[in-house]
C-alpha cells in the first residue's frame, strides 16, 4: 500500500481551501454605485417619488428570498447611523440587473450633502455611496405673514424694530412656526428684483438699518412658496414716524365676513381713534370694527411716535320700512296695508315672506297686505359685497278696547297670555258714560278710582301666590243704583 506523506495532505487540504474559496466567490454578487436622474431632491406632501438604477454581477446567486435596501445617508453624506431602509424590495422582486428602485425621502430630510446605497439580503452585499445631492422635505410650502401683515415698520434714531414670524398659522397664514425643525433665512432687498441675506436663522429679526425686508423657510438650493410679505422699515425723522394700518378684511370690506381687524406697527403702548375721537380701551396693537370712518392710531416707539390713519368703508347699506312691527287693518271692510323699502343697496334684491312661505312674484321694494299673519322682507346687495338686510311685521285685527261683554266679571287672570289680563266690563260702564269706578283692596282701602275707565285695570302688576287675591268693586252711575261685587285674581 502507497503510504500518504505529509506533503500530500498539505496538497490535498490546499486543493480544498481553494475549491470552497472559489465557490465561495462564485455565490458572492457585487453591486455598482447607484445612480439617480436628479439634481436634487426637494420633497413635499404634493411630490415625493424618486428613482435610482444601480447594477448588480453574478444574477443566478441570488436567493429567492433576496430583497434589495436603499439606505440614505446623514446630510453630510455619512452612513454611520443610517440602519433603517427608506426603500426595501419584496422578497425575489428584483432578479435581473439592471434594476431600478422609486424610494421616498423621510419628513425631516433637510441638507446638502446626501448619498444612497444598495444592500442586498441574500447573498449580504453592499453598493458604495451614490455622489451627493441636495435634499429636503419641505413640510411648510405656502405663503405666511409676519407683523401681521403690516406693510411698514419703524424705530427711532439709535433703536431697533423687531420682525417677526406670526403664530400660530390659521386660515391662510399657516404659519411655519407649527413646524418647530425649521430654519429660516431673512433677505433685505437691495433692488427690485435682488436680495441679500441679512440675520440668523430664529423667526425674529432685529432691524436697525431701513430697508424692505422678508424671510424665507430655510430650504437650502430648493425653491419653495414658503416666504413672507415684504414690510419696508424707516428710522424716524425729527421723532415722528408713519404707522401705517392695514384692514384683515382689505378697505373696502364686506361686513358680512365679520368684524375686520386693523392692525399697526409695533410698539410700547398704542391708542386708536376714531374720527379724531380717542376710543376708549383701543389700546392695543389691533382693534376690531365692523364700522365706517376714519381709523387712526398713534404708536410710542420709545424715544420717538408714530401716527397714521386709515379712511375704512364698509360696503354694507342701510335700509328702512314706513311699516310699524305690528299693524292692525280691517280685512274685512277691504282695508290693505302697502309696505315700502328705502335702501342703499347696489342692484338690491327683494323677497317677501308671509307666514315664512315666499309669496311668489313679490320681487319689488314694496308690498300690499290683504292677510292677516307675519310678513318678513330680505333685501340683499347683489353687487360687490353680498349682504342681506331683513325687516319683520305683522298684520292683525284692529284692537277694540271696548268690547261687547253682557256681564260684569268677577274673575280675572292677568297673567300676560293676552286672554282675560283685564278686567272688561260692559259698554254702558266705560268711558263716555260718566260712571265711577272704584276698586278697592279686601282691606277697604281704594286702589283704583276713575270717571273714564278704560277696560285697562289693572294698570301694574299684582303679585300673585298661591292664594287667590279678592278686590271689591263699586259702579256708580248718574241713573242707575250702584253695582257691587267682588273681583278674584287668579294665576
Amino acid at each position: 500500500m502507497q503510504k500518504i506523506t505529509i506533503s500530500n495532505k498539505v496538497f490535498i487540504g490546499l486543493c480544498f481551501f481553494v475549491l470552497f474559496f472559489t465557490k465561495q466567490i462564485q455565490a458572492q454578487i457585487s453591486i455598482g454605485t447607484p445612480t439617480y436622474g436628479f439634481t436634487q431632491a426637494c420633497a413635499s406632501n404634493s411630490f415625493n417619488t424618486y428613482n435610482t438604477t444601480f447594477s448588480f454581477t453574478n444574477e443566478g446567486n441570488l436567493g429567492p428570498t433576496n430583497q434589495f435596501s436603499i439606505f440614505l445617508s446623514d446630510a453630510n453624506g455619512d452612513f454611520t447611523n443610517s440602519t433603517t431602509p427608506i426603500f426595501t424590495s419584496a422578497a425575489g422582486a428584483v432578479t435581473t440587473s439592471s434594476a431600478t428602485l422609486t424610494f421616498s425621502l423621510p419628513t425631516d430630510t433637510a441638507g446638502e450633502g446626501y448619498r444612497i446605497k444598495i444592500k442586498s439580503s441574500d447573498p449580504v452585499a453592499s453598493s458604495p455611496g451614490s455622489a451627493s445631492f441636495a435634499a429636503y422635505y419641505k413640510i411648510q410650502d405656502s405663503p405666511f405673514s409676519i407683523n401681521n401683515l403690516v406693510s411698514t415698520g419703524a424705530y427711532c434714531n439709535g433703536g431697533e424694530y423687531i420682525l417677526s414670524i406670526d403664530n400660530p398659522g390659521t386660515g391662510e397664514n399657516d404659519s411655519p412656526l407649527n413646524y418647530p425643525s425649521l430654519t429660516f433665512k431673512w433677505f433685505r432687498e437691495t433692488g427690485p428684483t435682488t436680495s441679500v441675506p441679512v440675520g440668523g436663522n430664529g423667526p425674529t429679526l432685529s432691524v436697525t438699518q431701513p430697508g424692505t425686508y422678508f424671510v424665507e423657510t430655510d430650504y437650502g438650493t430648493c425653491t419653495s412658496n414658503s416666504f413672507s410679505n415684504r414690510v419696508t422699515v424707516s428710522e424716524a425723522v425729527s421723532g415722528e414716524a408713519t404707522a401705517t394700518i392695514s384692514s384683515s378684511l382689505g378697505n373696502p370690506y364686506c361686513p358680512d365676513q365679520g368684524l375686520t381687524t386693523l392692525s399697526t406697527i409695533a410698539g410700547n403702548s398704542y391708542q386708536w381713534f376714531v374720527d379724531g375721537v380717542p376710543i376708549p380701551d383701543a389700546i392695543n396693537q389691533s382693534y376690531q370694527t365692523d364700522q365706517s370712518g376714519t381709523f387712526s392710531v398713534i404708536v410710542d416707539l420709545g424715544n420717538c411716535q408714530a401716527s397714521g390713519s386709515i379712511d375704512l368703508v364698509s360696503q354694507g347699506f342701510t335700509s328702512s320700512i314706513d311699516v310699524l312691527e305690528e299693524n292692525e287693518i280691517d280685512i274685512e271692510s277691504g282695508e290693505t296695508l302697502v309696505a315700502t323699502v328705502t335702501t342703499t343697496a347696489t342692484n338690491p334684491e327683494f323677497i317677501w315672506y308671509f307666514n315664512d312661505a315666499i309669496i311668489s312674484g313679490a320681487t319689488t321694494n314694496s308690498y300690499e297686505a290683504t292677510e292677516l299673519g307675519n310678513y318678513r322682507v330680505e333685501i340683499t346687495q347683489t353687487t360687490g359685497c353680498v349682504v342681506t338686510n331683513e325687516f319683520v311685521f305683522s298684520v292683525n285685527v284692529p284692537f277694540n278696547p271696548f268690547p261687547e261683554v253682557a256681564n260684569i266679571p268677577n274673575l280675572i287672570s292677568p297673567n300676560g297670555d293676552g286672554i282675560n289680563d283685564k278686567w272688561v266690563i260692559p259698554q254702558d260702564y266705560v268711558s263716555g258714560t260718566d260712571s265711577e269706578i272704584t276698586i278697592m283692596n279686601n282691606h277697604g282701602k281704594v286702589v283704583f278710582n276713575t270717571k273714564d275707565y278704560q277696560n285697562d285695570w289693572p294698570q301694574e302688576e299684582i303679585n300673585l301666590t298661591s292664594i287667590n287675591k279678592v278686590y271689591y268693586y263699586i259702579i256708580t252711575t248718574p241713573d242707575k243704583e250702584p253695582e257691587k261685587g267682588s273681583i278674584s285674581i287668579v294665576k
